[in-house]
């Protein structure tokens, strides 16, 4: 792993893709907006941008060369617009209303590969897998990112849900298929799938299941409304939480660790409860530490660092970084400034992407985007864009 992203950037020479895990959370039980979504593009290719960043506003969705972080190219997408990494060095998952679609954010083109449905939820990269959970229609769709290279859809595997519902998938490096369980009204847990989709685990007792995370050595994490249940080597553990009700929704795992971060809620009743605890699991230990940061957060605001280090983005402004081991917190990053959780989870919010040793923090009310140095602390380069940002991703390779 390259030290200093900083010197690299500062010379001109690539950003480095991290091998990572940087999962998908999301604010609230929909994940789609009722816009209408068509992309427009230039009718002929466009240069390629080196490690792109791609921000979405209100309309469209801005690709951002990954050194300078200047807009490269600013296409239209009307509606409320999501991205994720796809898992290779050239593509972003954009969901939109009627489903997944393919960005190739290096060579600035929102492509024709789709997978339609509604509400498109969470984007889910593990084990040299990309898997997409469709909310609206409980269908899985499981591809190796590789093959997007080649322009056409790749071949995959996919998986009906018993019933529609705001759910997760994720497969294992041994084939196995593990999705949630669950209704529009009601989700109760997760059943693990063979390399055929023969059901052969299950487990029910994960009230209103929600979000993943894959640690070290490949536990497998969904968290729950009143704890965290851990899948490793073919058998469930369920962490309790120390609260009746102690729901950690979000969730961001390492390879490097074997401690998950998760947020964590105690307020069922709450038009938005804004938390000032984390939450810190070890799979291994199988115990769950409670960390107080002094300071709120959103769903956009957990990420881990290329040390597996547990990076919080605190409407304090600052990247609390913790040991996830210890709970320590080890430094606090200044990044934007104060802020506070909008009630509504689509609203705009500085958000938090990490890549390798780089930290990009998203600063809507400033209409800016930073990139910081984790091991120094210093920004690198900001700019201001000419709107307001929403999401903020990349692409990333490797997982």
């Amino acid at each position: 792993m390259n030290k200093s992203i900083r010197n690299r950037a500062l010379t001109g020479t690539a950003l480095a893709l991290a091998v990572s895990t940087v999962l998908t959370a999301c604010g609230g039980d929909d994940s789609s907006s009722d816009a209408k979504t068509e992309g427009t593009a230039s009718a002929t290719p466009a240069a390629a941008v080196k490690d792109p960043l791609v921000a979405s506003f209100d309309g469209g969705l801005y690709i951002l060369d990954g050194e300078s972080l200047k807009p490269t190219k600013t296409l239209q997408l009307p509606g409320f617009n999501r991205v994720n990494p796809a898992g290779d060095k050239d593509h972003v998952v954009v969901s939109t209303d009627t489903g997944f679609r393919m960005l190739d954010a290096t060579g600035q083109t929102l492509t024709d590969l789709k997978y339609k449905g509604s509400k498109p939820g969470h984007v889910v990269r593990h084990a040299g897998k990309t898997v997409l959970f469709t909310d609206g229609t409980g269908e899985v769709n499981v591809f190796d990112p590789a093959d997007l290279r080649s322009g056409k859809k790749p071949e995959g595997r996919t998986y009906a849900s018993a019933e529609a519902h705001h759910g997760v998938a994720i497969e294992l490096a041994n084939g196995e298929l593990l999705s949630t369980l669950g209704t529009e009204e009601k989700r109760t847990g997760v059943l693990v799938l063979d390399k055929n989709n023969k059901e052969i685990a299950r487990y029910e007792k994960c009230p209103g299941v929600h979000g993943e995370a894959a640690a070290k050595n490949e536990a497998i994490a969904v968290g729950c409304e009143d704890g965290i249940l851990i899948y490793k080597d073919g058998k469930f553990s369920k962490v309790n939480a120390p609260d009746s009700y102690g729901r950690i929704g979000n969730q961001a795992g390492s390879d490097a660790s074997p401690v998950l971060l998760g947020d964590y809620k105690t307020d069922a009743e709450a038009e938005l409860e804004r938390p000032t605890r984390i939450s810190l699991i070890d799979t291994e230990k199988k115990k769950l530490r409670l960390v107080d940061l002094g300071t709120s957060y959103s769903f956009r605001s957990l990420g881990r660092g290329p040390q597996g280090e547990a990076l919080v983005l605190g409407t304090d402004g600052a990247i609390h970084v913790l040991d996830p081991a210890s709970g320590k917190v080890e430094k606090k990053i200044p990044a934007v400034g104060k802020w506070q959780e909008p009630l509504d989870w689509q609203q705009p919010r500085p958000t938090l992407f990490v890549r390798d040793n780089t930290a990009y923090v998203s600063d809507p009310s400033e209409k800016a985007l930073h990139a910081i140095d984790l091991e120094t602390g210093k920004k690198i380069i900001s700019v201001t864009l000419p709107k307001s940002t929403n999401e903020l991703s990349g692409v990333v390779a490797g997982h």
